[in-house]
C-alpha cells in the first residue's frame, strides 16, 4: 500500500476544492455523498480528496476512486486505476466481495451503487473492506 502522496498541484485537488464542490451541488443525495466522503477518507491516511472529471474524487499516489453523480437514481462510486490504461492481472483484480457490491464494468472498473445516505450506511463496513483491497492496486 502506498505510504506517500505524488503532490498534486492544482487547486482542484484539495479538500477546500471540495468543499466549495459540495456548497453548489443541487443533487438529491448530497448528504450521501457528503458521507461518502468521510467513508473513503477514513480508509486509510494517505488518501486525499479533489475535484476530478466534475465530481468529488479520491487519491493515494493515483486518482482511484470518482463519485457517480449522474445515475438515474441514487449516487455511485466508480473505482478505478487513474486516467491511465494500465496492465491487470488475467481475469482482473483481486478484490474479496462478500457483500456482492461491485457491479464490474472493465477488468480495472467497477462500480458500486447506493440507492440514498441509509442504504449507504448499511453498508459503510462492507464498502471501506472492499477500498482498502482497492488502493493496495494502485
Amino acid at each position: 500500500m502506498p505510504t506517500t502522496r505524488i503532490p498534486h498541484s492544482t487547486p482542484a485537488d484539495t479538500s477546500v476544492a471540495v468543499d466549495a464542490f459540495m456548497a453548489t451541488l443541487d443533487h438529491p443525495h448530497a448528504d450521501a455523498v457528503q458521507r461518502l466522503r468521510a467513508l473513503v477518507l477514513g480508509v486509510d491516511p494517505t488518501v486525499a480528496e479533489g475535484i476530478k472529471w466534475n465530481a468529488p474524487s479520491w487519491r493515494t499516489t493515483v486518482y482511484f476512486a470518482t463519485t457517480h453523480l449522474r445515475a438515474k437514481t441514487g449516487i455511485g462510486l466508480v473505482l478505478h486505476l487513474g486516467a491511465r490504461a494500465r496492465s491487470v492481472p488475467a481475469g482482473g483484480l483481486a478484490i474479496d466481495d462478500p457483500a456482492g457490491l461491485l457491479v464490474w464494468r472493465a477488468p480495472d472498473r467497477a462500480l458500486v451503487a447506493f440507492t440514498d445516505r441509509a442504504d449507504l450506511e448499511a453498508r459503510a463496513g462492507a464498502v471501506q473492506a472492499v477500498l482498502r483491497q482497492w488502493i493496495a492496486w494502485v
